[in-house]
């Protein structure tokens, strides 16, 4: 497996004025992703920015898409035909309103729960069948609206576990390509931090 190349694909908007919104988390672990193989983001034909590199022992690129969230799969597409990687060997990371924030679940295939760069990666590729790593935000509080949410940044709360949060999540993205996706589960899925308690 260590030969076959890998597309790691982080979900977000693009701009500053998103950087730090919920729906940024596969970006923010993309980040980490690339400064773990010593790669600077470069503009891509495929309307993504990407860093190629090794990642646990694989060629791999990383890439963030440029065409915001709804229309991500225009890209993804366009990478994963440019480098020829297989739906199989795709690693999606994205923002998971149904997981309480301090939870990250690995999986492969499934619906897309309204997700709707999900949405739009599943009909670029014609397929489910790809592995994503949700990152757990909770849903939102009182009766704010969910798209609303989203784009909001984490709460200050939040913010202190952040850092360990996106840093644990790309540790997961290396297990999946190292030792596949059962072992990924066994290792993480019982390690929540979740959840998150307000300070004293």
């Amino acid at each position: 497996m260590e030969d076959q190349r890998w597309l790691v694909v982080g979900l977000g908007n693009p701009g500053p004025e998103y950087a730090g919104n919920r729906h940024n988390a596969g970006f923010m672990v993309l980040d980490e992703l690339a400064a773990r193989v010593g790669g600077r983001f470069k503009v891509h034909r495929s309307r993504a920015e990407i860093v190629e590199g090794r990642l646990a022992g694989a060629p791999a690129v990383l890439a963030k898409p440029l065409s915001f969230m709804n229309l991500s799969g225009g890209p993804v597409k366009a990478l994963a035909d440019f480098y020829k990687v297989a739906p199989a060997n795709v690693v999606v990371i994205h923002d998971e309103l149904d997981i309480p924030y301090g939870a990250l679940r690995a999986k492969l295939g499934g619906g897309d729960n309204g997700h709707n760069g999900l949405k739009s990666i599943t009909k670029s590729l014609a397929t489910r069948d790809y592995l994503r790593i949700r990152f757990g935000i909770g849903r939102p509080p009182g009766r704010m609206d969910a798209a609303a949410f989203v784009l909001k940044d984490f709460a200050t709360v939040e913010r202190k576990d952040l850092p360990f949060l996106v840093d644990r999540a790309a540790d997961m993205v290396e297990s999946l390509i190292r030792a596949g996706l059962e072992a990924t589960q066994n290792a993480f899925h019982a390690a929540d931090l979740s959840p998150v308690k307000p300070p004293r």
